[in-house]
C-alpha cells in the first residue's frame, strides 16, 4: 500500500457536503415566495453564507498543500488565499452603504462556480483523494449556480 497515496473520501463527506447546498437554497426559496419583507433577510443570508463557503473553500486548498508535505507548488498556497480575499472584495458594495447585494452574490456566485478550476489543477497534481473532483464539481457549480439565482431573483 502507497503510503504517499491520498485517501478516499468518506461517505460522510458526501452527505455533509450536499446538505451544505441547503442552507443556500432555503434563502433562495425565501426570496422566490417569501414574500417583500423576507428579502432583505434572504439576500443577507445568502451572502453571508456564500462568502462563508468560499472562504472555507480556500482553508480546504490550504489543508491540502500543507498535507502534500513540502511538494504543493507555491500557487496552491497563493490561491488558497484568494477566496478570503474575493469574498472581501465582493462585500466591498455592502460595506460602503449599499443595500443591494444582487452584484456582491453575482460576484461570489461567479467566483463559486469558477473554483471547479483550482480543483481539477489540484487532482492532476496527485494533491486530493480520491472521490474529489466527484464531490466538489456538484458542491462548486450548485453552490455557484444557488448564489447566482440569488443574485438574479
Amino acid at each position: 500500500m502507497d503510503t504517499n497515496a491520498p485517501a478516499r473520501l468518506p461517505s460522510l463527506a458526501r452527505l455533509l457536503g450536499f446538505s451544505g447546498l441547503l442552507p443556500q437554497a432555503a434563502a433562495v426559496a425565501l426570496l422566490v415566495g417569501g414574500g417583500a419583507e423576507l428579502r432583505p433577510l434572504a439576500l443577507g443570508l445568502a451572502f453571508g453564507y456564500a462568502a462563508l463557503i468560499f472562504s472555507f473553500l480556500g482553508g480546504v486548498w490550504w489543508g491540502l498543500a500543507t498535507a502534500a508535505r513540502g511538494k504543493a507548488p507555491a500557487w496552491v498556497w497563493s490561491v488558497a488565499v484568494l477566496p478570503s480575499l474575493l469574498a472581501l472584495a465582493a462585500a466591498w458594495p455592502l460595506a460602503a452603504g449599499e443595500s443591494d447585494l444582487r452584484l456582491s452574490l453575482g460576484l461570489l456566485g461567479g467566483f463559486i462556480a469558477l473554483s471547479v478550476l483550482v480543483d481539477v489543477r489540484l487532482k492532476a497534481l496527485g494533491l486530493t483523494p480520491e472521490g474529489w473532483l466527484g464531490l466538489r464539481l456538484p458542491l462548486s457549480l450548485g453552490l455557484g449556480a444557488l448564489t447566482l439565482a440569488a443574485a438574479l431573483l
